[in-house]
């Protein structure tokens, strides 16, 4: 295979500095106040996590202790799995854990006319704001002063298909793909900037891109069990079913056998 020639960028070591002191620099500098920034306004735009209302919090919490005998009932005893299932499947047909129970048969609200779901997309909302927003305007501010400039260059061998990633904005085929564009330079500090806010807001912190897209999944994805156009009755009933068809085993039947005969092998 034949090797990529080096190629060396001459420069007058005085705009080399300056290139560094007017480029490297203030883009560091940029991106870590405007993760600052981001973190302060997304703290600031954050609403207060709701409290779940007490019979929605029984609904969801039954409806998980259903699944999770469904799908560990082998480590019960049959006298103890007898019990659970004969406590929940007459109690999930009757609806007695329905948050709503006079809603039982009916089509599932509309999402978009339930207060507590327009607060989470209004929450979502502002968390993306205070992501883009300051994103682009320091992706103007580097388009409009630094486009085009190569800044630096890596001091490890690189293979060709990193060319695009490290020269976005400079439209050089023969250039060696170790020369990295400012451009380049800014995403790979939006990605590289982590342990930094992790040091300066501590890491329960808004500032870096993982962070806030978790947060939008956060708070009000959380507790919402039942999707729009899901009904909570129906859920109980099928529920109900599973529990009614489980052929009961124990893991632990017939256990002092199988462990003397694996002490006779």
């Amino acid at each position: 295979m034949a090797q990529v020639p080096v190629q060396m960028i001459h420069r007058d070591p005085q705009l080399l500095y300056a290139i560094h002191l007017t480029t490297t620099r203030p883009l560091e500098r940029g991106e870590i106040l405007t993760g600052i920034l981001r973190h302060y306004a997304a703290a600031f735009l954050a609403q207060p996590p709701k409290q779940v209302e007490k019979r929605a919090m029984r609904e969801q919490r039954a409806l998980l202790h259903g699944g999770s005998i469904k799908n560990n009932f082998h480590v019960l005893s049959r006298k103890s799995f007898e019990a659970r299932r004969d406590y929940l499947i007459p109690a999930f047909e009757s609806g007695t854990f329905l948050k709503d129970p006079d809603r039982k048969g009916q089509p599932a609200p509309n999402p978009l006319t339930d207060p507590g779901a327009m607060d989470g997309m209004m929450g979502m909302m502002k968390g993306n704001m205070a992501m883009i927003i300051p994103n682009t305007l320091i992706m103007s501010w580097i388009n409009a002063f630094f486009s085009g400039y190569v800044i630096m260059k890596l001091p490890f061998p690189i293979t060709i298909k990193f060319k695009s990633m490290l020269q976005s904005g400079v439209a050089t085929k023969d250039l060696d793909p170790r020369w990295m564009s400012s451009i380049s330079w800014y995403f790979l500090c939006i990605f590289g900037l982590q342990s930094v806010f992790n040091f300066l807001l501590g890491s329960d912190n808004a500032a870096s891109q993982a962070a806030a897209q978790m947060a939008q999944m956060g708070p009000q994805a959380g507790p919402q069990m039942f999707g729009p156009g899901q009904d909570p009755d129906k859920q109980f009933q099928a529920e109900a079913e599973n529990l009614a068809v489980i052929d009961h085993y124990s893991v632990l039947d017939g256990i002092e056998s199988r462990l003397l005969q694996s002490v006779a092998a």
